[in-house]
């Protein structure tokens, strides 16, 4: 969302639920990039991000009349985005969960100097990198719902506790306490394992044709190398404040922020064009 007043945004709240499609369709378009990185992270990939984003953008536009103002029209969406995610049990690592000692003992173990080469033709460089956001993306999934939540609230989107607080349903205290802890096991897996963030012995390159073999990813659909990045001031613009949480000093470089694929606006709009949501402003 742009640098719009909490007023402004009241405003706009009021036009959309009175049957103002200019206005819904702005108050989208200022949430839909967001709600998919809080998606993309909270789920692991981007197929299953592009279903969640739909669906909470969705239950935004049919709840935006219980909306008072009595926060940030931002912090009123993350939460209706956070509660659903973290109940979400349609994507893929809800079937099949992640562990911090499976991965290490993937890191450890995997046999990579036992696999063909597999990358049809594409730049290793290219690959290598695709692997390394995939791969770190996927290690959140390693974390319980709620400390995953709590690390991208504070470690991607810097909110500040209270605001998070408010959106998690707990103290600005215990937010704090919490995102201490995982942002420092984070670090940890990172330091012992990681090649590419500490000094492990995983390297992102030597591990392309077993990561393509394992169905990790894809040379033909490279899902982060073709997504176009949102600028670090858009991230600043949307949180409303920032603290220093800890004295971490750990660099968690991988939480970038990607435009919203085409088709979830594509999605969006035709709904927004339909005859249903006339219907659900009447209702």
């Amino acid at each position: 969302m742009d640098k719009k007043t909490n007023e402004e945004l009241q405003a706009l709240v009021e036009k959309a639920t009175a049957g103002g499609k200019n206005a819904l369709e702005t108050l989208v378009a200022g949430m839909q990039d967001m709600v998919f990185n809080l998606s993309l992270r909270m789920l692991g990939t981007f197929a299953d991000a592009e279903d969640a984003t739909q669906d909470i953008l969705l239950k935004m536009i049919t709840h935006l009349s219980s909306f008072r103002g009595d926060s940030s029209f931002t912090t009123w969406v993350f939460r209706i985005a956070a509660n659903h995610l973290k109940n979400y049990k349609k994507h893929m690592f809800a079937h099949y969960p992640l562990s911090f000692a499976y991965y290490g003992d993937d890191i450890e173990n995997g046999k990579i100097q036992d696999v063909p080469d597999l990358t049809q033709n594409v730049e290793r460089n290219i690959l290598a990198e695709e692997l390394k956001m995939s791969c770190t993306n996927v290690m959140l999934q390693c974390l319980d719902t709620e400390s995953r939540c709590i690390f991208i609230l504070g470690t991607m989107f810097k909110i500040d506790s209270r605001i998070a607080g408010d959106i998690l349903d707990m103290t600005p205290e215990a937010y704090r306490q919490r995102l201490s802890r995982i942002r420092r096991k984070m670090a940890d897996f990172l330091g012992q394992y990681c090649g590419e963030y500490g000094s492990g012995r995983c390297k992102c390159k030597d591990r392309v044709n077993y990561a393509i073999q394992n169905h990790r990813i894809n040379p033909l659909q490279l899902d982060y190398m073709t997504a176009a990045e949102i600028p670090v001031q858009t991230i600043i613009d949307v949180k409303n404040a920032m603290e220093d949480i800890d004295e971490l000093s750990q660099d968690f470089s991988f939480c970038k922020t990607y435009q919203s694929p085409e088709r979830i606006k594509h999605l969006i709009q035709n709904f927004l064009e339909s005859m249903q949501l006339s219907i659900i402003q009447k209702s």
